[in-house]
């Protein structure tokens, strides 16, 4: 599924996602929802370099925005499963970058888009592995595909380290939420 494609719900999904900034509702999406994201913030979705898929070393750009969101962290392995790749819309700050694929999350107030995934668990892992392994197979040359054994590599150990990152990211996410009565 790409942001692009043409489907019912799109066109109103990227107006209920303007709406919310309009009213200072703080949004997050991971990768289809980062995508949707740029596009309802005045950016773009394109064909990234290369897939992804699997375990990857991303790094925290060198700004205040990302030091707001990460603190002194300065890079992390994180688990990415795309094709498309979206660019930082008017207004937003990269936050997250990595070599295969430049834009991997991007903040605009209290609004964050994320490329990567940081919110995987190990059935997460395990289903996307099961039911993608033809996409694995036909993109195995690209320099950022890895094999369904190195992905479920040291799986506990990797996803204990990404959490700590997506618990950073979502308590700074959360601080915009109301805590209505």
């Amino acid at each position: 599924m790409s942001a692009n494609d043409e489907l019912p719900w799109i066109a109103p999904l990227l107006e209920l996602l303007r709406n919310a900034v309009r009213q200072d509702v703080p949004v997050i999406g991971h990768c289809l929802g980062g995508q949707l994201m740029s596009r309802a913030f005045g950016g773009t979705v394109r064909a990234n370099p290369v897939r992804e898929i699997g375990w990857g070393e991303i790094r925290v750009a060198d700004n205040g925005v990302a030091r707001e969101w990460l603190g002194e962290l300065q890079s992390f392995q994180t688990f990415q499963w795309h094709g498309e790749t979206f660019s930082i819309p008017p207004g937003a700050t990269r936050v997250l970058e990595g070599e295969h694929c430049a834009n991997q999350a991007f903040a605009l107030g209290r609004h964050f888009a994320m490329q990567c995934h940081v919110e995987m668990t190990p059935e997460l892992v395990r289903t996307w592995l099961s039911t993608g392994d033809e996409e694995i197979r036909s993109h195995k040359k690209s320099p950022a595909v890895q094999p369904p054994a190195e992905i479920e590599k040291d799986l506990a150990p990797r996803l204990d380290r990404l959490h700590e990152v997506a618990d950073k990211i979502y308590d700074r996410w959360s601080e915009g939420l109301s805590r209505g009565s």
